[in-house]
């Protein structure tokens, strides 16, 4: 999806989101900057685009399928570029476990790292390692520590993706009673962002007569994720609300939600995807939910990663660079790119949009 079709939908931003040894790696070889300590090399934005940039996508974890989407995204700007792409993660969404696959990408000398962190910190110090050796690091989705990174691929303003959870979450509810959270994991720093803007916004007038209840963690895990959803209606029978920011959540309480006694009456609001929420918009377990389009957060990370190794940018905010069908994007505060607002999706237009 064109980022010009983002364009059009909702001004406020919306959201979503998705051991070491036990993962698998895939290979497909068809085809320092202001975020983080400040580098001393200077961008050249007429530099030539290089071919044959190797670089390294890792998720929060392999088989999630809103991470597929991302860095299938990856994989086709990489195309584009004529880069190298590979795929590497872990099976688990935990703290530490993405720290052995940065040190392998570093003992194979990628060009690129572009990370979802599971954890701001935890995999700061082999980031710096990486970056120490020559490797651009880009985060996607999900920041890593503004130190120890280039850029950072936003989805969307924090800011506007936590204010329009709680509209959302305050018109499904009708305005007043208990809602609750149903999030990824309790490291995941997209998603602790959101919440605390969510919470902030619960502060103001309007939504006085709302009252949150509870924020559990169903670690990106669709079976967790469902029997946190069912505890969550058995802990709160007068529940009017689940606010799931992280596809994996939103799926898995749509399908506790639709073959339950409490279809109807409790909502189900966040962040998924057209093709795994389409079902619960048609039998109307789900009135609307929103989310940009995945595959571009991949495709903007590609091209700012390519960017990043040929020289265009630093990171350092001000700097612009092309990013293919997406077009221009400028580098903000802290090494920041913003994707754009995303849409909401709701039973006027979900058929319109397949991914």
């Amino acid at each position: 999806m064109k980022r010009r079709l983002l364009a059009g939908a909702v001004s406020a931003a919306l959201v979503l989101t998705v051991s070491a040894c036990g993962g698998t790696t895939k290979n497909d070889s068809s085809s320092s900057g202001g975020g983080g300590a400040q580098s001393t090399a200077q961008a050249d934005p007429n530099a030539a685009t290089k071919e044959g940039v190797k670089m390294a996508f890792l998720p929060k974890q392999l088989n999630n399928p809103y991470s597929d989407i991302e860095v299938g995204g990856g994989k086709t700007a990489l195309d584009e570029l004529k880069g190298e792409y590979k795929l590497v993660g872990p099976n688990d969404a935990s703290a530490s476990s993405q720290v052995s696959y940065i040190n392998t990408l570093i003992q194979q000398q990628q060009d690129v790292i572009g990370i979802a962190a599971n954890d701001p910190n935890a995999v700061c110090p082999s980031l710096n390692q990486a970056r120490s050796s020559g490797i651009k690091v880009v985060a996607f989705d999900s920041d890593a520590a503004k130190d120890c990174r280039d850029v950072f691929i936003n989805q969307a303003t924090t800011a506007g993706i936590g204010e329009q959870l709680a509209k959302m979450a305050s018109e499904l509810a009708g305005g007043s009673g208990e809602i609750a959270i149903l999030s990824a994991t309790p490291n995941a720093t997209n998603q602790n962002a959101w919440i605390e803007v969510f919470k902030q916004q619960l502060t103001k007038p309007e939504y006085a007569n709302l009252k949150l209840v509870k924020v559990a963690y169903g670690n990106d895990d669709d079976q967790k994720s469902f029997q946190e959803a069912q505890g969550l209606l058995q802990s709160y029978p007068n529940l009017k609300a689940i606010v799931a920011p992280t596809t994996v959540g939103i799926a898995a309480a749509a399908r506790y939600i639709s073959s339950s006694s409490y279809k109807g009456k409790v909502a189900v609001t966040g962040l998924g995807t057209p093709n795994q929420m389409r079902e619960y918009i048609k039998d109307g377990t789900v009135t609307k939910f929103a989310l940009w389009n995945p595959a571009d957060i991949g495709y903007l990370a590609a091209y700012a990663g390519v960017a990043l190794a040929s020289g265009q940018i630093t990171g350092v905010e001000g700097q612009k660079f092309k990013a293919g069908k997406l077009g221009e994007y400028t580098i903000g505060k802290d090494g920041e790119i913003v994707l754009g607002p995303p849409t909401v999706f709701d039973a006027s237009n979900i058929d319109q949009y397949n991914f």
